[in-house]
């Protein structure tokens, strides 16, 4: 009892590397976003290995790779489309284990789709106001009896979709048959309905595709104006390298399911491993057009014996057709001598 209790040697702290990227700005912040060795398998194929993304708030980041690279499957998995085989999504901060598509929209993520997912017989104002289901405060009876209940809450959902709408002016075409709407403003439709779900995550498959340069050049505006104004972490796929560069803080390659680079658009810009990913290897491009340039080559060669073989042989009949000739009348002469 006298004994004297063994001091613990002291342990030196030091800081671990995370292996998430976020504007300095959001430094220390929490993540409003995170997926931790994420994975997914099909049978004996796996999709996506690894997978490691940390989103702050108010952050733009961008996921880009070559077709085929798992971008639409990583959006699968983290609205719950999918069950990852491995791995853990938080979401602010919450551990989203078992819960199903609905219940990731209503804890706060969203997303668009590669092809337009619209109620395209609806008009445009009430695909709006079914991404605004989830804050309708009415019961059954009230819609049933159009209770006053009902009508205030309508009310308060046509305001709200009108001025969702107006971010890309659209506030126009409310009561058009979405359908009807040229390609660009159903992908405008499709932000628009997802914002309306008032997420803390927004995920955007492809938003620019269909669209000519500007409304391209718009939808980068309001891509960032929806972050400031809303405060939302956006995260999104696309091919438009000059939209990714333009409004992404941070980008995230991935190929064959695997992440492969992460950093500024400047850093993605200049990392061999991507352009490798997209161009392949330099030492294969250059076999390849060596290969080329001797098979267009070996064409011309081919060509010019050709070409020399056909010269030849009508200098040869010329030859001889003056040859016959000058021996006839040397025969010619011979004979009148003769004679």
């Amino acid at each position: 009892m006298d004994k004297e209790m063994k001091k613990r040697e002291e342990v030196k702290l030091v800081n671990v590397p995370s292996p998430y990227i976020v504007p300095e700005r959001n430094a220390g912040l929490p993540l409003v976003l995170e997926a931790t060795h994420l994975g997914m398998d099909f049978g004996g194929l796996t999709a996506v290995d690894d997978f490691n993304l940390g989103i702050s708030k108010n952050e733009i980041t961008g996921l880009i790779g070559p077709n085929g690279a798992g971008k639409t499957t990583v959006f699968n998995l983290l609205t719950k489309v999918y069950q990852q085989t491995r791995g853990t999504i938080f979401l602010d901060g919450r551990d989203t284990i078992g819960m199903n598509t609905t219940q990731m929209n209503r804890a706060g993520i969203a997303r668009t789709f590669q092809n337009i997912r619209l109620f395209d017989k609806l008009t445009v104002e009430d695909n709006v106001k079914i991404g605004l289901h989830n804050h309708i405060d009415y019961g059954m009876w009230p819609g049933v009896f159009r209770l006053p209940s009902y009508w205030k809450e309508e009310k308060k959902a046509h305001e709200r979709a009108l001025e969702l709408l107006s971010i890309f002016d659209m506030q126009d075409m409310a009561g058009m048959i979405a359908g009807s709407l040229p390609y660009g403003a159903q992908r405008r439709l499709e932000i628009v309905r997802a914002l309306a779900t008032e997420p803390k995550v927004l995920l955007l498959d492809e938003p620019a595709a269909g669209m000519n340069p500007s409304e391209t050049a718009e939808l980068m505006d309001n891509i960032s104006k929806i972050r400031d104004d809303f405060g939302i972490a956006i995260l999104l796929i696309e091919h438009d390298m000059n939209l990714v560069m333009g409004i992404c803080e941070g980008i995230v390659v991935l190929n064959f399911g695997k992440i492969i680079a992460k950093g500024t658009p400047s850093e993605i810009q200049n990392n061999p491993v991507v352009v490798e990913a997209y161009l392949g290897k330099s030492s294969e491009r250059e076999n390849e057009a060596a290969k080329e340039k001797r098979t267009s080559g070996s064409g011309y060669v081919a060509k010019g014996k050709q070409a020399q073989g056909s010269d030849a042989a009508a200098k040869g009949k010329q030859a001889s057709e003056s040859e016959g000739s000058a021996r006839g009348k040397k025969g010619k002469k011979q004979g009148g001598k003769r004679s």
